[in-house]
This record gives C-alpha cells, structure tokens and sequence, in this order.
C-alpha cells in the first residue's frame, strides 16, 4: 500500500477573538501534522478567530485584526500546507473564508456558498454567499473546499465534483445537540452519494457561551463508510491517510451514548465558560435537591473541587434530610460547604411588609421572600469572591416560570437550562453509574421547593413526564395544542402547560445563559414575544 497523502485534522478548541492564541494551538497542532509525515492540516470553521463571533464581525479592526494574523501564520507556519477558517473583508463585503496557506502564502481563498439563518446561526446578518468552487492538488490528487452549511446543501459538493475535486475537505463549527453526529453521518452520505468522492470533515470542539462544539471529527468513504473517527467532545490530531484517492481505514472512536454525550458536554460548556471569561472559581446554591446535586457534581467535574463552593442556605422549611445529603455530598466531592440560614433575614423582610401584607393570605410573596434572600446572599459571595454563582434551575421549570426573579435565577451561568427534568434524573443515575456522588434518596425523594410545609412540586405541576412532553411538543416541535393532545396528553394538562409556557416569557428573557444540548432551547433560537395574544390551537 502506497500512502500518497496523510490529511491531518486539527480539532482545536478556539476561543473567540484570541487570535494569538487560536494561531499558537494551529501552529502546535501544525507542527504535531508535520512530526506525523502528514502533507496538508484541516482547521475547523474560522478557527483563526473562533465561532461564533457574532457582532464583532461588523468592527473593521476585528476584520484588519484577522487579516494580519492570517498573513502572520502562512510566514510562521510554512513547512506544511494548511487551510485556515477565517472571515474576510473583500471589496466592502465580508465573508466566511477557508484559505488554503503554502510555502508562507495564502494560495487560494474559498468562501463559503451557503449561509444558515435558523436555529443558532444568523450568518446572514454578516456574510455575503461566494459563488466559485475552489479545487487544488495535493501531491497528485485534488482537493475541493466546503465550510459547514456547504455540505448540507447539494450545490457547493456538486460545484466541487464538477470542478475536479477527488476528495471533499469539509471545516465545521457544527454544535452539539442530541444526536446530532447521526444526522451529520447521514449529510455526508447524501452528498458522496451524489457526487462519489469521500469526505473529511473537521469539527470545532470547546464551549462558546450557550454553545458546544463536539468535535467528533471523521471521514467517510466514496461509498458512505466511516474511515476515521475523533473522539468526542476532546482536542486532538486526527489522522486520514489516502492511497490515491480513497481513504485507508483508520482508527474509530466510539461514539458516547446520550447520558454520557449530555453529561460530557455539560461539563465542557461549565469549564470554557468559566475558564475562557477567567472566573476564579463556581459558587451555587446547595439545597439537598436533585437540580442542585446535578449542577454540583458536574461543576467538580469540569473545574475541580477547589474551584467549587457550594452554599445550603437553610429556612424553617428545610428539612432535616436535605441538610444531611447536602453535607454528605459535599463532603464527598470534597467542596468546600458553607450553612448560612436565611430565617432572619425573611422574618426583617416580612416585618418590613408586615402593613402591606396585613390581611391577605400568605403565598407566592413569602416564598419568594425565600428565594430572594438566598440569591442575595450568593451574589454577594460573588462579588466579594469573584466566583461566578451558577444557578440550578432545569428547562421544564424555565418553560412554566416555576423560577423566581432574582431569586434562584439569580446568578451568571444556568448549567441545566436545556435539560428537562426527567432527563435530570437519567443523568444523576449515570454520574452515580460512574462512582457514587449523589445521595440515592436524593434521587428517589419527590421534587420539592421546601418554600412551605410539606411543598411537593407536582401539588402545582403536573407529572414531569406529562410537562416535558408538552413542553417537547409545543416549545421544540412547534405543535399545536390539538396536535399535543392527540399524543395521548390529557387536554386540561396540555393547555395548563402552554399557558403557563407562554406567559412566562418575561422571566425566560432575564435569565441567564446556559448550555444548549437541543435542537431548541430557551436561548438564541427561541425568539417569542413577551407579550403576544396568540394561541395555536389547531
């Protein structure tokens, strides 16, 4: 077997706006292709200045910025042909550009063709499309260009076969959310199918905000076979040796199943979030609950425990269980534990609003009195700290406001705020799978605020099962109310959940951000109205 190009993948995790530093990992990982014999390093989707960058894209200096470095790194790096993601101002128009870098020049630019403007993208608020298909040779065989969205569409692959393009070279900055890797496969597929020439297809990894990035990097042959596989969610130097032009069968990594995927991500969003914005530190509320256990046991796994302070902040209505378990949790992830009861402070508030309150029957106002002296409390710790508080609520609560206003969402990172809460449990049983971390009665005891006596979630709620199966239909599947009801939900719990979906927009709005693991989450690709009077019944 004749090796005639060994293609290396360079599956970086990039910082947006780090210029030197996304150019020093390319050149590590260049270096790294170089020692491997390869003869040409793939860099993801604007690997030179990260993704997504959004509004710095409208700055000239931002563009004048990205253009020295591009420039700057062809010198650096000119022992091995690389193609480079990086915007491009040109002619008074910008562009998503992959460039291929040679002998200590830019050789050619490609732009991307297509332009997603759904879900998280807004790429057309900044880029012009290109048009041309840009095919060079590699000791013998040519290779075509495609950025991400190319390869969904069929005419950037088409325009590259009918360019002369033997192999696809693919740079992505493609998110993670549940199965997604499987509808990549199936993409790819299509477009070999279409056109007979494998694919590599190199995907950013990290966290960027709201957004992560999984890697899982691979090629697949002319007949739709994976090649190669990356491992998820990791950086790394893949490999992809071609005899001709027909990859050679390298190494596969499995691919992780969903708790693992959902729980690995989680933790990768909470350490680049954290690490990238250079918080010293995680502090969060601590409460004997299952969000809150959830949230700390990923927060030590992403950060370590010396980075994490968890915070039980009692009231008369805290149970003597949910002390117990918090302590025993904490001190089995060795975080450091803090008690500071709030009784006092709620009865100062309440004898402060003892007149206005005077005759009316207590409710939402106390308990939220609670939550309220609680957020106070751990911003106060942040700012003194510098830590930054991540907040513990889940996306079925999200969905029905059953969160307060600068009570528990007070804080600046929700690590669960697109998971629903049956899910919540599937991904406490598989961290407990791993070593034992969460108290089990933590699990097994019904979900409770402990704002009242003897408070249960579903005195309020319906099932969670029931609630995140409407919130599934109505929230990520766009259905209607008749189409939800025609699952199988009973009609007066559909329209409960809609209802109380819809009119807590207000709160979703000043929430933090948090990590998305769906197709939807309540974040940049949900954009309802606060107020509005529609309602899709049919």
């Amino acid at each position: 077997m004749r090796i005639r190009n060994r293609i290396a993948i360079a599956q970086i995790n990039c910082s947006v706006g780090d210029l030197e530093g996304n150019c020093s990992k390319i050149i590590e990982m260049a270096e790294k292709a170089r020692e491997a014999g390869a003869s040409l390093l793939l860099t993801p989707e604007l690997s030179l200045c990260g993704y997504p960058p959004e509004d710095l894209l409208l700055r000239q200096g931002f563009l004048r910025a990205c253009d020295e470095k591009l420039a700057e790194l062809a010198e650096r790096a000119d022992w091995i042909p690389m193609v480079i993601g990086h915007p491009v101002l040109e002619s008074g128009k910008r562009y998503n550009a992959a460039s291929l870098l040679r002998s200590g020049r830019i050789e050619k630019n490609f732009y991307k063709r297509e332009l997603p403007n759904y879900a998280v993208f807004d790429e057309e608020r900044y880029f012009e499309s290109g048009s041309e298909a840009v095919v060079f040779d590699l000791q013998g065989t040519k290779f075509g260009l495609a950025v991400c969205e190319d390869i969904w569409k069929p005419e950037a692959a088409k325009a590259a076969r009918q360019a002369g393009a033997q192999v696809l070279l693919v740079l992505n900055a493609s998110p993670f959310h549940i199965d997604k890797q499987q509808t990549r496969y199936q993409v790819v597929s299509e477009r070999i199918s279409g056109n007979g020439f494998p694919v590599v297809y190199a995907n950013l990894v990290g966290g960027q905000d709201e957004l992560v990035f999984d890697g899982a990097s691979f090629a697949m042959d002319s007949r739709g076979r994976i090649a190669m596989r990356m491992p998820s969610f990791e950086e790394g130097l893949g490999i992809v040796d071609f005899e001709g032009e027909h990859p050679v069968q390298g190494e596969i990594h499995p691919e992780p199943q969903l708790e693992e995927s959902v729980y690995r991500a989680l933790c990768l969003g909470v350490a680049d979030y954290v690490g990238k914005n250079r918080f010293p530190g995680v502090l969060l509320g601590l409460s004997g609950g299952i969000d809150s256990a959830l949230t700390l046991a990923i927060a030590v796994d992403a950060l370590g425990a010396e980075k994490v302070h968890a915070v039980m902040m009692p009231s008369r209505y805290t149970s003597a269980m949910s002390f117990e378990d918090s302590r025993e949790m904490a001190k089995i992830l060795g975080v450091r534990y803090s008690e500071i009861p709030i009784g006092n402070i709620c009865d100062s508030f309440l004898d402060a609003l003892s007149a206005e309150f005077a005759g009316l029957p207590a409710n939402t106002a106390e308990e939220n009195i609670q939550a309220r002296a609680r957020g106070t409390l751990l911003m106060a710790l942040s700012n003194k700290h510098g830590s930054i508080v991540l907040t513990t609520g889940n996306k079925s609560e999200m969905a029905v406001g059953y969160s307060t206003l600068y009570g528990d969402m007070a804080g600046g990172f929700c690590v669960l705020k697109d998971i629903k809460k049956t899910l919540v449990y599937r991904l406490s049983e598989y961290r407990n799978g791993i070593s034992r971390v969460i108290p089990q009665r933590v699990i097994d005891r019904p979900p409770s605020a402990e704002l009242r006596d003897n408070q249960k979630d579903q005195d309020s709620l319906p099932s969670y099962e029931v609630l995140d199966a409407v919130m599934e239909g109505y929230m990520e599947q766009d259905l209607s109310l008749a189409e939800i009801v025609k699952r199988g939900i009973d009609e007066k719990d559909a329209r409960r959940v809609v209802h109380l979906i819809r009119i807590n927009e207000y709160k979703r709005r000043q929430s933090p951000v948090g990590i998305r693991i769906n197709q939807r989450g309540f974040g940049r690709d949900w954009r309802y109205p606060i107020t509005s009077r529609f309602l899709d019944e049919y």
